[in-house]
């Protein structure tokens, strides 16, 4: 199984950028530890040295699911702005997101079904009694044209197959401009706020943050503890 994530610092500083290359780093480097096959599709270099705008990663193995589903959402570092020194500022976000894969379409004759059909309009008696005009149907897809513009049915093949060709090719490119569009929401949707993963410091360690209803849980306990005493 394969999922292709984005991880981007979204409309963010150089800081979100320097982040992003950070967790693009952990995220190959933990794909390895896991033995799950990561690469690297895309890389937009940030406006730094070392800092990285957006990437997108395709993971591929056996636990693929729950290893995009433990850095799937907004990822939090807390730190010192590495361009900014007296920047007040201590907590930054990034978010990485899902991205649907992209259909690739390889046509092959066995894909396309030829029914003859009868031409309509004007023609004289040779449209009504011959079945010359071509419809043809990219099966998987189930997008269909027709040819009706010569009285050879074998020259209405050749121009529906080119038609077909034609009208797939442009569905390719009406799925990449949906794709792109859909990165760059991506990209302006990053959320503040319950992260997925939280790191700190320079060394970018991983930072185990403590539920807050833990917490309170546990003085509730003791409060009770001492009420009882």
């Amino acid at each position: 199984m394969e999922k292709i994530i984005q991880i981007t610092a979204g409309r963010g500083p150089a800081e979100c950028t320097w982040v992003v290359a950070q967790v693009l780093k952990k995220i190959l480097e933990e794909a390895q530890e896991l033995q799950l096959e990561a690469f690297l599709l895309h890389r937009q270099p940030g406006s730094e040295n070392g800092t990285v705008e957006t990437a997108t990663v395709s993971v591929k193995g056996k636990d693929v699911t729950a290893f995009v589903n433990s850095w799937v959402g907004t990822i939090q570092w807390i730190g010192q702005s590495q361009f900014r020194k007296m920047h007040k500022r201590k907590n930054w976000f990034i978010g990485i997101f899902e991205v649907e894969k992209q259909k690739s379409w390889t046509i092959s004759e066995n894909e396309i079904q030829y029914q003859a059909m009868r031409s309509s309009g004007a023609g004289g008696q040779h449209v009504n009694k011959v079945s010359s005009a071509i419809r043809a149907t990219h099966l998987p897809t189930g997008i269909a044209v027709v040819s009706m513009d010569s009285r050879s049915q074998h020259q209405n093949k050749k121009l529906a197959t080119e038609r077909l060709l034609k009208k797939l090719e442009s569905e390719t490119l009406q799925q990449l401009k949906d794709h792109v569009s859909k990165q760059w929401e991506n990209q302006l949707n990053i959320q503040r706020g319950n992260p997925t993963r939280t790191f700190a410091g320079t060394d970018f360690k991983k930072n185990r943050i403590e539920k807050s209803y833990k917490g309170t849980r546990r003085k509730l306990k003791t409060d009770l503890r001492n009420e009882d005493n």
